[in-house]
């Protein structure tokens, strides 16, 4: 076998990204409290890095010096707001205890509400092991996620407890009958019909009961006129069946699933502000980042030679720590401008929807059409856009919301949403008895001056949540 070693040269170009620009990426998608929180980390990392007037930002200590009783009155947006307590006088004497009024969380989660009415129904305590049980595994909407066979083999495996069927069963008919009704139900079906069973049974109630229990598929199906002669009902008399069936709720735990949504909420603020006076349109940049400076002493070392190791690298610390803050304060001034210059550009194309706010006044756009506004990259528009929010006169829009392409047709300026909205107009002003097929809106949208594919008049109305023509055809 011949061994050889082969020396060859060659080109080879690399684009790589420097520690700053990557840095810059991640700063650029922050938002308004994840770069706040930048900004205090730095200030709290790099010695440096220092606030130009601590004296009036927010992130100096003697900037608190409010009393804890004007730091709760704070809480509150506008006096309006403000519980009348806390603006009563308290004559009482100094010795008196006084207890603040304390707000708590109100009602209970759906777990919570079953239990306390199976604890009042007076159960044998295995008997009641065997509803809470049953209870663990309803969800959120009020339905079993067990099979009654799988909780019996729980019972024993899990919580030691040998039960017959019967008594498994009994029980789970219990949890059945509690409040709200339609809880425990293995479907939608069996839920609603344990709604209507509660219902006093007047005629239109009974043909309810008869439509859920033995043609259910037919009523899900919209197939009223086979749902009519299957009866042997009028048409008046199915109407007021279906309207019964339509009152109930297939959901029933969901009213109690908010009980902790508090703590779920994801609160929004905004990046920027539009406001509107005539037609004028002013923007501003929302943010409480203070201006930042490098430490005086960090500053004044100068590039004089040290003599010992000791000191050379001190000067060599305090170097580096002045650059990381140069480039800090240099990196946030460049977001701050690539922000301003994104969201003038976007208020620049879609002036008439700040103007009046209407959703059909949106123009195409894309992050190409801010690029040639701002002349930045691509990449650097996305990031800038990512995550970021608007105040206006209407509302708080995301950044995201004012990107869209063009709807496809020979009018440049029919956005996808102008489409959308021709679309519902459409629908809502259907003949429902007679619903318009995909075609037939496709065949009225270009009436109306819209050449749009049949496909794409589909995949808009899903968008709006309308199915079918058969399924949204009404008796």
């Amino acid at each position: 076998m011949d061994n050889s070693l082969k020396l060859s040269l060659g080109q080879k170009l690399q684009q790589k990204l420097s520690p700053l620009q990557i840095r810059y990426g991640r700063v650029l998608e922050m938002n308004a409290p994840e770069i706040e929180e930048e900004v205090r980390q730095e200030l709290d990392d790099n010695p440096a890095l220092a606030v130009a007037d601590a004296q009036q930002d927010d992130f100096s200590d003697e900037a608190f010096n409010e009393s804890a009783e004007q730091l709760q009155m704070a809480d509150y947006r506008d006096e309006d707001d403000i519980p009348s307590y806390r603006l009563e006088a308290r004559n009482h004497s100094v010795n008196d205890v006084y207890r603040e009024p304390v707000a708590v969380a109100g009602g209970n989660t759906l777990m919570e509400h079953l239990s306390s009415q199976l604890a009042e129904m007076g159960l044998g305590v295995t008997d009641l092991r065997i509803a809470d049980y049953i209870v663990g595994n309803i969800d959120d909407n009020g339905y079993l996620t067990r099979t009654l066979p799988a909780i019996i083999d729980d019972l024993a495996i899990n919580q030691g407890l040998d039960v017959a069927d019967e008594d498994v069963r009994r029980m789970y008919n219990t949890v059945r009958s509690l409040d709200p009704a339609g809880v425990g139900a293995i479907d939608l079906r069996d839920c609603l019909l344990l709604q209507l069973k509660r219902r006093r049974a007047t005629p239109d109630v009974k043909v309810a009961r008869e439509i859920v229990s033995d043609y259910f598929d037919l009523f899900s199906l919209k197939h009223y006129d086979r749902l009519r002669s299957s009866l042997g009902v009028s048409r008046q008399q199915l109407q007021e069946a279906v309207d019964v069936i339509r009152t109930l709720d297939p959901k029933p735990g969901s009213v109690y699933a908010d009980a902790a949504v508090d703590d779920r909420v994801r609160h929004i603020i905004p990046d920027f502000s539009v406001e509107v006076d005539g037609g004028s349109i002013t923007l501003t940049l929302l943010n409480n980042i203070p201006e930042l400076c490098i430490e005086e002493t960090f500053a004044a070392v100068g590039d004089d030679r040290a003599v010992s190791q000791r000191e050379r690298e001190a000067v060599a610390f305090v170097r580096r720590k002045r650059d990381e803050a140069s480039d800090f304060i240099a990196m946030l001034k460049l977001r701050q401008s690539t922000l301003y210059s994104v969201m003038s550009a976007i208020v620049k194309i879609q002036r008439d929807f700040f103007l009046t706010d209407d959703e059909t006044k949106l123009r195409p756009m894309r992050l190409r059409d801010i690029g040639a506004v701002t002349g930045l990259d691509l990449s650097v528009i996305s990031r800038a856009a990512a995550g970021k929010y608007v105040t206006t006169p209407g509302g708080v829009y995301p950044l995201k919301f004012f990107f869209n392409d063009s709807a496809g047709s020979d009018d440049e300026d029919a956005s996808v949403r102008k489409i959308i909205a021709e679309i519902k107009d459409i629908v809502d002003n259907e003949d429902h008895a007679r619903p318009l097929s995909d075609d037939a809106i496709t065949t009225e949208l270009r009436s109306r001056g819209y050449d749009i594919a049949r496909r794409t008049v589909a995949k808009y109305r899903e968008r709006l949540g309308y199915p079918v023509a058969r399924l949204r055809k009404e008796v």
